[in-house]
């Protein structure tokens, strides 16, 4: 087995099952190192026992490396075994899901660099497409892409989707509702992107009549196609707790059903975004959805029974998801 490949598998299962970052880090950096030896300099190291002696190298990754020679290490075998299926409710709605039209790279807040985040959506997931929507500019705190930087990110999909490896990148961003429900970015640039899903990150406890104006004039945005984690709630993890905002989400949802834009499920533990009750309203009333891991981190694409499950049990079909359409399909819907 190629070392460079099985080190940054065992990443992956160590990041989906929600490992310290430090570890996860540890088999991504070896990968690195190792990918970045030629040939000869893998046979010599191999040959002579001196994985360790190369920075970030540890006994651990040593070792996947010098067992990966001979087949697939043990370490990687045991996590293959250990990994427990992620949203054993979510019935037949997870093996409908083509791709992922919410995910994060190191371009902003995420930990990995597009190629990785999109190698890891293809060859572990199983991704049809996969939307990168890195933020917009005004989230500073999460290093949000200027109009420069987005355009030269643009360049760069542009070159992984000519390589032709199978997955179709789609250009996309995650775009700050500002406070009078205008979007962070410019309008020409949002008219060129496949997918945009706008989301509330600021002044989340605005008053109820307030942030019902700023969500509706957002959703009935031409561009808009999916309104992200709409609550904005955290209910566990390391980033504490949040309460919901307070909106009128019938009519909020009811802007989004009439002007074709998807209610997000966000699979992000912390998140659970809608809740339940709010996914009730949203199939009363006829809306579409897209399940989006919001993924920061190649481990967590696999994050996407979490949200499926949680739809499931709420009755959502996969006629009602978004992302369960060919890429040619969703893309005709995005430019409506």
């Amino acid at each position: 087995m190629d070392p460079v490949s099985a080190l940054r598998e065992v990443a992956f299962w160590l990041e989906r099952e929600h490992a310290k970052t430090y570890r996860v880090q540890a088999y991504r950096h070896a990968a690195d190192v190792v990918a970045g030896l030629s040939e000869a300099g893998r046979r010599e190291r191999h040959r002579t026992g001196t994985w360790t002696e190369l920075p970030g190298i540890g006994p651990k990754t040593a070792a996947v490396i010098r067992e990966s020679v001979d087949g697939t290490p043990a370490y990687l075998e045991e996590l293959r075994e250990s990994a427990e299926p992620i949203g054993r409710g979510a019935g037949d709605l997870r093996t409908a899901l083509r791709g992922d039209l919410h995910t994060h790279s190191d371009w902003s807040d995420g930990g990995s660099p597009v190629d990785e985040m999109m190698r890891t959506a293809q060859t572990m997931i199983g991704h049809e497409y996969c939307a990168v929507t890195d933020h917009s500019p005004r989230l500073t705190v999460a290093n949000g892409l200027t109009p420069e930087r987005l355009r030269t990110q643009l360049g760069v999909i542009a070159e992984l989707n000519a390589a032709g490896n199978g997955l179709r990148i789609l250009t996309g961003i995650e775009v700050d509702i500002l406070e009078d429900g205008s979007l962070d970015q410019d309008e020409d640039l949002l008219a060129e992107l496949d997918v945009v899903v706008a989301s509330v990150h600021s002044k989340l406890r605005a008053e109820r009549s307030a942030m019902t104006r700023r969500m509706v004039r957002a959703v009935t945005n031409p561009h808009v196609d999916v309104l992200g984690h709409c609550t904005g709630r955290l209910v566990t993890g390391g980033r504490g707790h949040r309460p919901e905002s307070t909106f009128d989400a019938e009519k909020v949802f009811s802007a989004c059903r009439d002007h074709g834009t998807a209610i997000e499920i966000n699979c992000r533990p912390e998140r659970r975004d809608p809740p339940a009750r709010l996914i009730d309203l949203a199939l009363r009333l006829g809306c579409r959805f897209a399940i989006d891991t919001d993924a920061h981190a190649p481990g967590q694409l696999d994050w996407l029974g979490y949200g499926c499950e949680r739809a499931a049990e709420r009755g959502v079909e996969p006629e009602d998801v978004v992302n369960t359409w060919p890429v040619e399909e969703l893309l005709a819907w995005t430019v409506e």
